[in-house]
């Protein structure tokens, strides 16, 4: 339960008299409220004035209407609502207003019915009339309005009449009319601010009249000196004599920023073109007497205002004026003879004076500060002649009187006195004079103060502003109490939050109502009024409260199209079509009444539902079978429920039992470009005997026939929505839908309303964006919003209620669609729609590849990586120092770079040497060498804005053992090669004679380097012959033993400093027995105990080690298989030998790096035997290795770049393979591989991401052999860190 609430409250209204007016309201509250409609708080009954006033009340939208208003319905009305909990009343205000011309007469009311002299009714309407216009000073405007009168009679002439203000208008200079027979025109060739008005055409037939109203308002011109105020307005002249007159004018709304000082009046005498200023100081006074005239002139006059930056623009020049008696004016007015603005004063004969008598009913008639105004009447006795007065005045409380006028008398019963001293009393009287002489004084007037007897009018009171267009909002406040000789009020209005007012009428109003036009759309103003009299405007009411521009709501127009969607026995399903206004505000539901039609006779309407239906589809129950019923429906919006459909067609309610489905409903088209639309429909409520599997959707041109209906899609669709691609730029179509199941295609809908395929200017497409943080959203713009607008965002145009996955956010124009977590979920059509306008909307299909797609960009916009050319590499340089580097593709001046070592940031100093080439992008460090301590992992973090990317290098265990070996070495070598130094060092050459040579090559000597050979540590004599072209040092072993096994050395020196070089000729000795295989001989020998085979060398040392094979396998010695040596002789003997003795037999000579073999077949019965020859083999140790490097487990965090290196060695140099859980793995932009050199194999993974974890190995292989290296690689992303 709750008390009364007004949901929508009463307006005001101002209409002509004879019109109808309608206030309404709408109201809430539990229990229902009584509502009692009052006039000036009494009770309205409409039984008193029965047909007056009626009074509706239905779905809690009450109305009181009153019937022909005359003067007396002018008045408050009040609206009260009460119920249990409470009471609550509303005011509405009425104000009837007439047509006011010269003449009652020239507004007759119309006749009603046929009138005799012609026979016929008329029937005018008034269509493309002019609106709400706006001008400024010195301009032309044009209002005009096509007039269509009906019967068109060729003949026929209207009476067409133009008003302002109800003032019924004259042609003029100022203002022109035409009417040229189906079209009335009104032009006003030089606007002032006096133009600006309500202006009114009215057409009037002999049967009745139409009239058209709007608005037109002027602007100041701009003005001559910047910050002068606007030019006055509405200067008149009054109580014009023979030698005095009255100029008043209005104030004008723009004072220019500064307070008005005063106004100039000038006057200019007809018939010529030189205006004299009227007064030397500026008065205040919107009022000011004039005199000097001269009897029988005629003149106009004109003002001009002043602030202390300068005179504004004269005003629009009165009307002309003439200086005579107004009694004679009066006379003149009577006669036939036209007025022409000129007075001929003649004489008469001279008669018997009679001095004049006392004039009567002297009295102020108006007393400022700067004049008095006296006015008098005639005495009665005059004489003949005509008569003049002197004027007179003392001092209050004093009885010397003084003559104002002294040298001329004035002839005019009116006169004004300047000079006074303000703040003083004066009494005034007047004497009468003529020929005859000079007549008694006058009464004295009452003591009279100089000063302002008119007050400036109190600011008004309370202002409210109300909603009426997009563009204008209703302004009402209460009035100036006290005011005395009001003119009127200005308006003004202000932006919120701009402090800036500007005026919304530069012509008084003098209602306490005004519609304030030329308001911007969906901006907040407030207002604030001045009153004004002649002694000035006021202070400015207090600001009203802040209102937004938005069109009042009012009740929708009623539906159209109705349908049957489905019958049954005692049901119907009914289908409309929403209304094509809905009153400024979202539909809140319908209303079906229902009605029997008997024998072709309708019956009563009864009510479907009490409760509002949201859908544009009812079931209407409790119906008769076979009965035929009639429908219509009401909308319903906050301002009520509007006027019901016309009753639509006569349906039989009988029970549908064809197989095919009903027809489809709720056609809706949106999206409309040149050659495309997306049309959307809801599925036939009657399904058929089976479900409804399948739509076809049809097309015609709108003004073809009906056998130009043709399908768009041959397949029938199972979505309520298709996209139409077959369109032609600037037809207009009309569509329908038809529903099929397995019977059958049923009965089609009911067709669209004609649709333009055009593409309406401004209209805007979704755009997809993926801002800095990697977030993807959908954006739609659209600068046609009213203020009721809204963004409605769908997927496969069903409304997004549910923002789990999609967030919308919209601010002014602009609506977002924003995926919260773009998945594969989100695929689909997305379209956003913006009611309350002309169909503004737009889709966008987002596809598995264009999510992919969106996906990486977000990726890239979320984590954007500078981009590398090469990985953090190593690389030593002259004297062992280490450089590491790595050049980047792309990065600007403003990058920057850390460099860390075991999560420790190092900066440049003696150590290390950084640089940062911005031209090329390459980042280098160089340490001079490589410490214990600088064992670990080097990383090179680059940032550049929010783009980041690092690379890191490994240098641990082996790896970093042979590279610091490395330096020192090359470090070494560099101070070596400052002196006398080996270029080749000491090594050993063996004849076919088995001399030993030992030799080296040295580098850099001079005539002073000497050799020195030594053999364990004592010199012996050699070649100490260096030459310089050649540099080779020999010393020379014959028939080597092992007496000759030692180490060897040669020191070369002289006063740069010495190098030594050094040879272990005992590992060597089996090489040296070697040379002689070459020249060996061999042979099988049988013998008593069997077979023989043997070997001859040339040398031998026992150094050698011999083995013998058979068929690939050492041979185990036997007492049946023996070997030896017999001097030169080396043998095996096989003793009764037997069919598995037959095979490929080898002796091999070893040292225990490398040695001979000699193979030899033997086959054949007994004792045949055949040679297969000789095979030597060298059995190196360079075989393909791993050398160190690689870690066993590696953890990385996701995203982060991973780079690993190692050793290989072999000769000939490995082929490298990298696997990933036993896969080969292929070089590309996510893995980079490289083998630099035959020494170094580098593993690189640019962005880690979790579906790189895994077992890696590495794989080397030559003819000598293969080797591998395992490791494991584990990603974890730092939310599961955390």
């Amino acid at each position: 339960m709750h008390a009364p609430k007004f949901v929508i409250k009463p307006r005001s209204h101002t209409v002509w008299e004879k019109q109808c007016v309608r206030l309404h309201c709408t109201v809430s509250g539990w229990p229902d409220p009584r509502v009692v409609w009052y006039k000036n708080n009494v009770t309205i009954d409409p039984m008193a004035r029965p047909g007056k006033y009626k009074l509706q009340s239905s779905y809690n939208v009450h109305s009181l209407e009153i019937d022909r208003c005359d003067f007396d319905d002018t008045a408050q009305y009040r609206v009260s609502a009460m119920n249990s909990r409470g009471e609550l009343s509303t005011f509405a205000s009425v104000v009837v207003k007439r047509f006011k011309g010269e003449v009652e007469e020239a507004l007759p009311m119309p006749r009603h019915g046929i009138v005799s002299e012609y026979g016929i009714t008329f029937e005018t309407n008034i269509v493309d009339g002019f609106g709400v216009s706006f001008g400024r000073e010195g301009e032309t405007m044009s209002l005009g309005a096509m007039v269509i009168i009906s019967p068109n009679l060729a003949r026929y002439q209207p009476d067409v009449q133009w008003y302002r203000d109800d003032v019924l208008l004259q042609p003029s200079k100022w203002c022109q009319m035409h009417w040229s027979g189906d079209k009335a025109t009104l032009t006003l060739t030089h606007l002032n601010k006096e133009d600006e008005g309500l202006y009114t055409l009215r057409i009037t037939t002999k049967t009745k009249y139409e009239t058209y109203s709007a608005y037109v308002f002027v602007r100041d011109a701009d003005a001559e000196v910047e910050g002068a105020p606007g030019a006055p307005l509405d200067v008149t002249c009054q109580d014009a004599s023979k030698d005095y007159v009255i100029v008043t004018w209005k104030q004008p709304a723009v004072d220019g920023g500064n307070s008005i000082l005063g106004y100039f009046v000038d006057r200019c005498e007809v018939g010529t073109t030189h205006w004299s200023q009227c007064n030397d100081t500026p008065i205040k006074f919107a009022r000011f007497p004039v005199t000097g005239l001269v009897e029988g002139r005629s003149y106009t006059f004109r003002v001009r205002a002043v602030n202390k930056s300068g005179m504004s623009r004269p005003s629009r020049t009165s009307e002309v004026v003439a200086a005579m008696d107004p009694a004679d004016r009066t006379r003149m007015r009577g006669s036939s003879a036209p007025w022409t603005g000129q007075i001929i004063v003649t004489e008469e004969e001279p008669a018997e004076g009679v001095v004049p008598g006392r004039p009567k009913e002297l009295e102020v008639t108006e007393a400022t500060k700067n004049y008095v105004v006296l006015s008098w009447k005639a005495p009665g006795e005059r004489g003949h002649e005509g008569i003049m007065y002197y004027v007179e005045k003392c001092v209050s409380g004093t009885d010397s009187w003084q003559r104002v006028n002294t040298e001329i008398p004035v002839k005019s019963p009116r006169y004004a006195l300047f000079d006074l001293a303000e703040g003083k009393a004066y009494r005034f009287r007047v004497r009468c004079c003529n020929s005859a002489g000079v007549g008694e004084p006058s009464e004295a007037t009452e003591a009279t103060t100089v000063g302002d007897k008119l007050d400036i009018p109190s600011a008004p009171g309370r202002v409210v502003p109300t909603r009426n267009t997009d563009t204008s909002v209703v302004v009402s406040w209460e009035a100036s109490r006290n005011a005395k000789e009001l003119v009127g009020y200005y308006i003004e209005a202000s932006i919120v939050g701009s402090n800036t007012f500007e005026p919304c009428n530069n012509k008084p109003v003098k209602a306490t109502r005004f519609v304030c036009h030329g308001l911007v759309t969906g901006e907040s103003y407030v207002f604030r009024v001045k009153a004004l009299n002649a002694a000035g405007l006021s202070e400015c009411s207090q600001e009203s409260e802040a209102i937004k521009v938005k069109a009042a709501i009012a009740s929708p127009t009623p539906p159209y199209g109705i349908s049957v969607l489905e019958c049954v026995r005692d049901s119907m399903v009914l289908a409309w079509k929403q209304p094509t206004f809905i009153g400024g505000a979202d539909i809140t539901g319908y209303f079906v009444d229902y009605r029997e039609v008997i024998n072709g006779v309708p019956g009563k309407w009864h009510e479907a539902n009490v409760k509002a239906v949201s859908d544009r589809a009812y079931r209407v129950s409790d119906l008769k079978e076979n009965r035929k019923y009639q429908f219509q429906v009401r909308a319903a919006n906050m301002a009520g429920v509007g006027i019901p459909s016309l009753p639509s067609e006569t349906f039989i309610c009988e029970e549908w039992t064809i197989a095919v489905p009903g027809p489809p409903h709720d056609l809706q088209v949106t999206e409309v470009r040149a050659n495309t639309l997306v049309l959307l429909f809801k599925p036939p409520v009657y399904q058929g005997r089976d479900p409804v599997n399948g739509f076809y959707v049809d097309i015609k041109e709108a003004d073809a026939e009906e056998e130009a209906w043709r399908g768009v899609n041959e397949k029938a669709i199972s979505t309520n929505y298709m996209k139409i691609k077959i369109l032609k730029e600037g037809e207009t179509y009309v569509f329908r839908v038809r529903a099929q199941n397995k019977a059958g295609v049923g009965k089609a809908s009911e067709p669209t309303e004609p649709v333009l395929a055009e593409t309406k200017p401004g209209t805007t497409e979704i755009v997809v964006d993926i801002d800095d943080d990697g977030v993807i959203s959908m954006n739609f713009a659209c600068s046609n919003l009213t203020p009721d607008s809204k963004f409605v965002w769908s997927k496969n145009y069903k409304e997004i209620t549910d923002e789990t996955r999609i967030t919308v956010a919209t601010s002014g124009e602009k609506s977002k669609a924003i995926f919260n977590m773009p998945a594969e979920d989100d695929i689909g059509i997305y379209s956003c729609a913006v009611t309350h306008t002309n169909g503004e909307s737009s889709s966008y299909t987002l596809s598995a590849e264009e999510l992919k797609k969106l996906l990486e960009i977000s990726h890239d916009h979320k984590f954007p990586i500078i981009p590398l050319k090469t990985e953090l590499a190593v690389e030593l340089q002259e004297k062992g120092r280490v450089r590491f580097w790595l050049q980047a593709e792309k990065i600007s001046a403003n990058g920057k770079i850390e460099y860390v070592f075991n999560d420790n940031t190092l900066s440049q100093g003696e150590k290390y040497k950084m640089n940062f080439n911005k031209d090329t992008g390459v980042i280098e460090m160089i340490m001079e060498s490589l410490l214990q301590e600088d064992e670990g992992t080097f990383t090179f973090q680059l940032q550049d804005g929010k783009a980041t990317n690092q690379s890191s290098l490994v240098l641990i265990g082996e790896v970093f053992k042979g590279l610091q070996k490395e330096s020192e070495f090359m470090c070494k070598e560099w101070h070596r090669k400052q002196g006398p130094h080996f270029v080749e060092y000491l090594s050993y050459e063996v004849t076919p004679e088995c001399c030993v040579f030992l030799k080296c090559k040295v580098g850099n000597i001079k005539k002073e380097t000497v050799a020195l050979w030594y053999k364990d540590g004592r010199e012996v004599k050699g070649d100490g012959n260096l030459t310089f072209t050649e540099g080779v040092l020999n010393l020379e072993i014959a028939q080597i033993s092992k007496k000759d096994a030692g180490v060897y050395e040669i020191v070369m020196k002289d006063d740069r400093g010495k190098d030594t070089s050094t040879l272990n000729l005992t590992e060597q000795v089996f090489n040296v027995a070697l040379c002689n295989f070459s020249i060996m001989l061999h042979g099988i020998q049988s013998t008593e105990e069997g077979i023989r085979l043997y070997s001859f060398v040339s040398y031998y040392n026992e150094a050698l080690q011999v083995t013998w094979h058979h068929k690939d396998s050492a041979i185990a010695f036997t007492d049946r298989i023996k070997s030896g040596v017999v001097g030169e002789q080396l043998w095996l003997q096989i003793i009764e030998p037997t069919e598995k003795d037959k095979g490929k037999y080898a002796i091999e000579f070893h040292d225990g790096k490398g040695g001979l073999k000699r193979t030899v077949e033997l086959a054949g019965q007994g004792e045949t035997t055949s040679l297969s020859g000789l095979i030597l083999v060298l059995l190196f140790s360079d075989r393909a290795r791993v050398a160190g490097g690689l870690p066993d487990v590696v953890t990385i965090q996701e995203l982060k770049a991973l780079n690993l290196t190692c050793n290989i060695s072999g000769d000939p140099v490995p082929e490298v393979v990298w696997l990933k859980n036993e896969r080969e793995i292929v070089s590309d932009d996510h893995y980079i591989m490289k083998f630099e050199s035959g020494k170094y194999a580098s593993f690189t993974i640019t962005t880690v991401n979790t579906t790189d974890s895994g077992k890696y190995s590495i794989l080397v292989k030559n003819k000598y052999g293969t080797e591998s290296a395992d490791f494991t690689i584990s990603v974890f992303s730092p939310d599961s860190k955390k």
